[in-house]
């Protein structure tokens, strides 16, 4: 039941955000407990107002299903986080000019500044070396050589 429940939950999922073009689904996970949990991301980003919407809209899709017996469930739907790796093609082009670390599958890891996002792959900034040797260097990296890769927050 829950291959079955998870795929008709992105399916109304897929028809609510037709509403909205600016957002895509990035993950929906189904805890034993009845818990559904969604991240939906923008390309402008997620304001909590349709954040809301989209919640109310597939609570009551999920409700009026009756696919949980006597309602024993829960929703949440919110946006990845800042801390959550970059999964879709789409939000890595909406996090251009910002920090990234990439971890490779080899587990090392670089960070840049990612620059330009193409069908296969990324290309980062970083500086190599300091004060007079600095020098800006960029690096491609393939989608398939990346494990994972994270927006960094700088203070």
């Amino acid at each position: 039941m829950a291959a079955d429940t998870l795929q008709q939950i992105e399916a109304w999922l897929e028809a609510i955000l037709t509403e909205f073009p600016e957002l895509f689904l990035v993950s929906v996970k189904i805890k034993p407990t009845n818990n559904i949990k969604i991240f939906i991301d923008g390309d402008n980003g997620f304001p909590i107002l349709l954040c809301t919407r989209v919640n109310r809209k597939l609570y009551k899709m999920v409700e009026e299903a009756a696919i949980y017996p006597e309602g024993e469930f829960s929703l949440e739907v919110s946006s990845p986080g800042i801390t959550e790796p970059l999964k879709l093609h789409r939000q890595y082009t909406k996090n251009i000019g910002r920090n990234i670390e990439i971890v490779f599958k080899d587990d090392t890891s670089k960070t840049g500044t990612l620059t330009t996002v193409a069908e296969e792959e990324i290309i980062i900034e970083y500086t190599e070396g300091k004060g007079k040797k600095a020098v800006v260097e960029q690096l491609v990296v393939p989608f398939d050589k990346i494990k994972s890769a994270t927006v960094q927050i700088k203070f």
